[in-house]
């Protein structure tokens, strides 16, 4: 009976362990989800801060913002940094989340083949252009060339075929001559272009929805039931911000020694930033623009797209902001 018992205690221990969350939660641990991308260093510096904000924070990466979302949903992130898009795609899905500030602005390039004779967006008729599904760097294609009055899709037959590929995959796709254009992300596309693979073709920013600004998002249960911790960690939020913005040495060497481990070098880093420079801010119009972009040109799939004044709470950010005695805008 002893080694009966014995067993049972085994087995429930062992099927505890498979239904625990892949991040388990903690009442005095902030998980934070993110991505590896040079105008994400910010968010990632707040865990270098945790002994002087008094908080404990968690740093999960994900190869793109739509994990972010799946990660939040599973309830296994408190808050997450991402594109608009991948957030209000997650929203209109039913994602339990709140916009609570913006962490960078930009951050996208049409690259084109050097050989490739593309100069403006109406020369990719006929390409092949690479771009990430599911990301801001899509919606962007879609607006720019809805603009020029140019068709898309992932099968022939458009005025302009999609590939879709992982952003760590676009830069060796250009370089091997395997496409003919990419729509994106920084540090990568400054990296194609430092390194001759790849020229500029534009910077997307001339659609309604202009600069895209980058989103960090809080689980709804975070920011209403913890929210003395959620303050603490907006506080931290805009001390690392404000940290790159003013020392800009020190957004580069942590950005290129801890995130990119010296894979970057000095040029890519600073190109990077000048294409998608740090913030704090984002405003409800924004948000709702890029919906409205977004539902227009069918990206992002949303049968009922989110009202941005609904969900887009910066009264934690504002309350941050004064704290720390910041009054200008980066808007």
């Amino acid at each position: 009976m002893k080694r009966i018992s014995h067993l049972v205690l085994a087995s429930a221990v062992l099927s505890a362990a498979i239904v625990t969350p892949a991040f388990a939660a903690d009442d005095n641990v902030i998980r934070l989800g993110n991505l590896k991308f040079a105008h994400y260093g910010a968010v990632s510096y707040i865990k270098e801060l945790n002994t002087k904000c008094g908080i404990k924070v968690e740093e999960h990466m994900f190869a793109k913002g739509p994990d972010v979302m799946q990660a939040i949903l599973a309830g296994e992130l408190d808050v997450g940094a991402t594109a608009s898009e991948a957030a209000i795609s997650g929203r209109a899905n039913g994602a339990p989340i709140y916009i609570v500030a913006g962490f960078a602005k930009g951050g996208a390039r049409l690259v084109a083949r050097p050989d490739g004779g593309i100069k403006s967006i109406k020369d990719l008729k006929g390409k092949k252009v690479g771009v990430t599904r599911g990301g801001i760097h899509e919606v962007l294609l879609a607006a720019e060339l809805a603009q020029a009055g140019l068709s898309m899709s992932d099968q022939p037959g458009k005025d302009v075929q999609v590939i879709y590929l992982a952003f760590a995959d676009l830069n060796q796709a250009l370089m091997g001559k395997n496409l003919d254009a990419i729509m994106q992300s920084e540090p990568q596309s400054s990296q194609a272009i430092n390194k001759g693979f790849g020229m500029e073709v534009m910077k997307p920013y001339d659609t309604p929805i202009g600069m895209p600004v980058r989103t960090l998002v809080m689980s709804e249960k975070f920011y209403k039931e913890k929210r003395p911790l959620a303050a603490k960690f907006m506080t931290c939020f805009v001390q690392a911000t404000k940290l790159f913005i003013d020392n800009k040495a020190a957004g580069e060497k942590y950005v290129r020694e801890s995130m990119f481990k010296n894979q970057i070098t000095a040029d890519d880093f600073n190109d990077a930033i000048e294409n998608s420079p740090f913030t704090y801010d984002i405003t409800a119009a924004h948000i709702q623009t890029t919906t409205d972009v977004m539902f227009k040109t069918g990206t992002g799939k949303m049968k009922n797209p989110p009202v941005a004044t609904d969900w887009v709470k910066t009264d934690l950010l504002d309350q941050a902001k004064k704290t720390l005695s910041i009054t200008q805008s980066t808007k």
